[in-house]
């Protein structure tokens, strides 16, 4: 099984923080952001890595290489003009390969257990949701009998964790879209599973985030872990 790690964004809303550094390289723990979500994946034991690049690309290739220091292979997906996510993946298709993969964004920190995502999910496409952040209160969807509804509440958030079938991409045009475009119709066609969790799950959008989660990876037990045992990764 593969993954994709989603990092091609500039990360407007963190300001003069990414104006010279791609967002996936500000430090959270004197780690990389993106790493911790490298980390996961070998952890879970996914050792082949695509991560899209876009926005100082260059930069987040110099940072990581190869991957062969964290017990990957990376590839690179390069976009000349940003894609956006639906756009990214469509792009990277041809590194993803047919069978499913997993993809998370590279602003995450959690300690969700990808190993326990589904190879095989039973539909198009399966999606980790978590409780609303007071950043988004209204949720995106609903889940009813680990099937994803519109209809469905309390609502929940799409935590930027997921499995996806290459078929779920079938019927995209190449060029700049979002995963939402596509997760309202195979939502009303009964084609996404999903699951609720509850456990660590943090995003990191702006510099209060970013400061905020420096503070908690001191002071979090459940963040601990995760910054001592890649704290020799990114030096």
């Amino acid at each position: 099984m593969r993954a994709m790690i989603l990092a091609a964004g500039r990360g407007l809303r963190m300001g003069p923080l990414t104006v010279e550094v791609p967002k996936p390289l500000l430090r959270v723990a004197e780690n990389y952001l993106i790493e911790y979500a490298i980390f996961s994946l070998v952890k879970a034991g996914i050792h082949e890595i695509v991560i899209n690049v876009s926005y100082h690309g260059d930069q987040i290739k110099a940072a990581l290489g190869d991957g062969k220091r964290y017990g990957a292979t990376i590839f690179y997906s390069e976009e000349k003009e940003r894609l956006e996510t639906g756009g990214g993946i469509l792009q990277a298709l041809p590194l993803l390969g047919k069978e499913p993969f997993i993809v998370l964004s590279s602003d995450i920190i959690t300690d969700y257990p990808l190993a326990q995502l589904p190879r095989y999910p039973n539909g198009l496409a399966h999606l980790v949701m978590v409780d609303n952040p007071l950043y988004h209160p209204h949720g995106d969807f609903g889940l009813h009998n680990g099937r994803l509804t519109m209809d469905t509440q309390p609502t929940l958030t799409f935590g930027n964790i997921s499995v996806f079938h290459p078929e779920f991409f079938t019927h995209c045009e190449p060029g700049h879209f979002r995963l939402t475009k596509l997760f309202i119709p195979a939502i009303v066609n009964n084609q996404l599973t999903g699951e609720h969790y509850q456990g660590t799950w943090y995003n990191v959008g702006t510099p209060e985030d970013l400061h905020l989660l420096n503070q908690r990876a001191r002071e979090d037990s459940n963040l601990r872990p995760l910054a001592s045992e890649t704290n020799t990764l990114s030096n």
